[in-house]
């Protein structure tokens, strides 16, 4: 499932979205001057490696501002074009409506909440493993689970391949999210099961997705939101695409 965007329109510019997606672009355009062990150093460094944390003798090697910071600055970092490219597209789409509701200082705030937060689960699940971890999906993960509680009743506009053919569908929000969540779930407990460390880092997609929506939950948020404006529903959708782009 590919989303394309949601129904909801943002009430005003969405402004710290756009200057984390410009962060996250500008960091990733800095990575391509790097040749491949030059980044991989730097990914090392700035990444979050959980050994680090893991090991007291390789941890008596960093200070403890060496050992915070990459819990900030791995959020900002990614392996490729496809990584950041699917980051940012999920961070544009559901961004501006979570910006919305929280207000741009707090929404600044609570987006490092989250990755930080799903950070700290990927070492939890990942305790001893020497790979860094990088992305914004984490904090991303966050932003998505904010939306699942906010705007359930707000509709997906998804591309569906179902074998050889491409589809779009509108999906309810809450499905949208939910299965999106389940497959995290389910793909971080198979690799936990199978003692595979590194690739997708499924638990910070986890925590990240759950600390969201706590934050949402305990700040009261967790009444959906019924919004006045909204973009126009695909019905059918042979006649109605041109209305999403």
């Amino acid at each position: 499932m590919i989303p394309i965007r949601d129904t909801i329109p943002s009430r005003r510019t969405p402004v710290v979205t756009y200057a984390i997606i410009a962060l996250n672009v500008a960091a990733y355009l800095y990575e391509l001057g790097m040749g491949p062990a030059q980044l991989q150093r730097f990914f090392m460094h700035y990444g979050i490696v959980p050994v680090r944390y893991a090991d007291p003798t390789l941890a008596r090697h960093f200070s403890w501002f060496e050992q915070v910071v990459p819990f900030f600055s791995s959020m900002f970092l990614h392996g490729g074009f496809l990584h950041i490219l699917g980051n940012m597209w999920i961070l544009w789409i559901f961004g501006d409506n979570v910006e919305d509701w929280f207000g741009r200082a707090r929404f600044a705030a609570f987006y490092l909440f989250c990755g930080v937060a799903s950070g700290a689960l990927h070492v939890a699940f990942n305790w001893g493993s020497p790979l860094p971890t990088v992305g914004a999906s984490g904090a991303i993960a966050g932003v998505m689970g904010a939306y699942f509680l906010l705007y359930p009743r707000a509709r997906v506009l998804t591309l569906l391949p179902i074998f050889i053919f491409i589809t779009f569908v509108e999906l309810p929000a809450y499905l949208f999210l939910g299965l999106w969540f389940l497959l995290q779930f389910l793909s971080g407990a198979a690799a936990a099961a199978a003692g595979r460390a590194g690739g997708i880092a499924w638990w910070a997609h986890i925590g990240g997705f759950v600390a969201g929506a706590l934050v949402v939950f305990l700040l009261g948020g967790a009444r959906p939101r019924r919004p006045q404006a909204r973009r126009p529903t695909m019905k059918p959708l042979w006649d109605r695409v041109d209305e999403y782009w």
